[in-house]
C-alpha cells in the first residue's frame, strides 16, 4: 500500500475521480456506466499518443509531430479505403509510415544534436505539408468497408475493441519499461544520459528507438481516427501533440525525463479526453476546452518544474550534510 501510495501516477488517478465526482454533484445524470465509459473510449487516440510520446519524454527529449503524424496516417487510411483496401495494408503501410517519422526524428535529434522541439517542429510542418499534398487540401470522405464497422464495435461491457487494445499496449509497454533491462534504458538516459552511457548504455540507440516508438503509436493512432470518424480533413490531428502531452505529464511523467510509467500517460490520457464531455454536464460550453487544456498544462509544468528544482535542492543539500558530517567547526575539536 507505501508503494501505490507513492506511485506518482496515483495522484492523477485520484483526481480523475474526484473530478467525475464534482461532475456528477453538478449533474447527478453524469454519474451512470455508459457516461463513464465513454469517457474512456474517446481517451483511445490520446491513449496512444501519450504512451508513444512517454517514452521520448522518459529520455528526456520532446515531439511535436505526432499529431501531423495521426494526421497523414489517417489521411492514407482513408484512401486505401475509398479503394477497398485490407485493414492488414492499412495497418502495415501506417505502422511503417509512423516508424519512418520517428526514426527521422530520432537520427536529427539524437545523431545530429538538433534540439528536439526545434527538429520536431521543422517535421510537423514538412508532414502538415504532405497531408495537403496527398489530399489535394480536400478531405478524404466516403470510405467505408471493415475500417469503418470496427470504430464503435464493443468488446465487452460497453468497451470497445480499440480501447481494449489500447489498454493491452499500455499494458506491455509497462512491463516492458519496469521488467526488462533494455526497457529501463528509457528511464536511466533520461535521468542521466552521461551515466548511462560510462555503464555501457547507447544512448543514442535508446533515442531513436524511443521516437520510432513515438511514431508507430502516432500511427496507429491515424488508423483509429479514421475507423471512428470515417472521414479525414486536412488538419485532422492538429493540437493532439500538446494534449498528449499534458496527459504525460499529468499522469506524473516528468517532462525533464528520467521518471514516470505508462499507467500514469494512460490515466493522463482519460482526464484530457474527458474534459469536453465534463464541460457539458457541469453547463460550460465546449468553447472553454482549449482554454481549461493550455490552463491545465501550465499549472502542472510549473508544478513539476517547482517539484524538480525542491527534488535537486534536497538532494544537493544531503550530499552537503554526508560530506560535512564529520568536520568540525573552525577552531573547534573533531568529535
Amino acid at each position: 500500500m507505501k508503494n501505490l501510495f507513492k506511485a506518482r501516477w496515483t495522484s492523477s488517478l485520484i483526481f480523475l475521480v474526484l473530478l467525475f465526482l464534482i461532475t456528477g454533484i453538478a449533474d447527478p445524470a453524469f454519474l451512470t456506466y455508459a457516461n463513464i465509459i465513454s469517457c474512456f473510449n474517446t481517451a483511445t487516440m490520446y491513449t496512444l499518443l501519450a504512451v508513444g510520446i512517454a517514452f521520448v519524454i522518459m529520455t528526456g527529449e520532446i515531439d511535436v509531430s505526432i499529431g501531423a503524424t495521426l494526421g497523414l496516417t489517417a489521411a492514407m487510411t482513408g484512401l486505401i479505403a475509398q479503394r477497398d483496401g485490407s485493414v492488414g495494408l492499412m495497418l502495415i503501410i501506417v505502422i511503417v509510415t509512423g516508424a519512418f517519422i520517428g526514426l527521422l526524428n530520432g537520427v536529427g535529434v539524437a545523431y545530429f544534436g538538433v534540439p528536439s522541439l526545434i527538429f520536431t517542429l521543422g517535421t510537423n510542418s514538412v508532414v502538415r505539408g504532405l497531408i495537403y499534398i496527398m489530399t489535394d487540401g480536400r478531405t478524404v470522405e466516403n470510405f467505408g468497408g471493415a475500417v469503418s464497422s470496427y470504430g464503435n464495435m464493443t468488446l465487452f461491457a460497453g468497451i470497445t475493441v480499440y480501447y481494449a487494445i489500447a489498454v493491452a499496449l499500455v499494458a506491455a509497454s509497462h512491463i516492458v519499461l519496469t521488467k526488462t533491462r533494455k526497457g529501463k534504458y528509457f528511464i536511466a538516459v533520461g535521468d542521466n544520459a552521461g551515466g548511462a552511457r560510462l555503464v555501457g548504455i547507447s544512448v543514442l540507440g535508446t533515442k531513436i528507438l524511443a521516437y520510432v516508438l513515438c511514431g508507430l503509436f502516432a500511427g496507429l493512432g491515424g488508423f483509429v481516427f479514421a475507423s471512428k470518424y470515417g472521414q479525414v480533413m486536412t488538419v485532422a490531428g492538429n493540437g493532439y501533440e500538446m494534449t498528449a502531452i499534458a496527459a504525460c505529464v499529468l499522469g506524473g511523467i516528468s517532462l525533464s525525463g528520467g521518471l514516470g510509467n505508462m499507467v500514469g500517460a494512460a490515466i493522463g490520457a482519460v482526464i484530457m479526453s474527458s474534459i469536453s464531455r465534463l464541460l457539458v454536464f457541469i453547463g460550460l460550453p465546449s468553447t472553454y476546452d482549449n482554454t481549461i487544456t493550455g490552463v491545465m498544462l501550465i499549472v502542472i509544468v510549473v508544478v513539476d518544474a517547482l517539484a524538480q528544482r525542491r527534488s535537486v535542492e534536497s538532494a544537493r543539500r544531503k550530499r552537503l550534510l554526508s560530506r560535512t558530517a564529520g568536520t568540525a567547526p573552525e577552531g573547534g575539536v573533531k568529535a
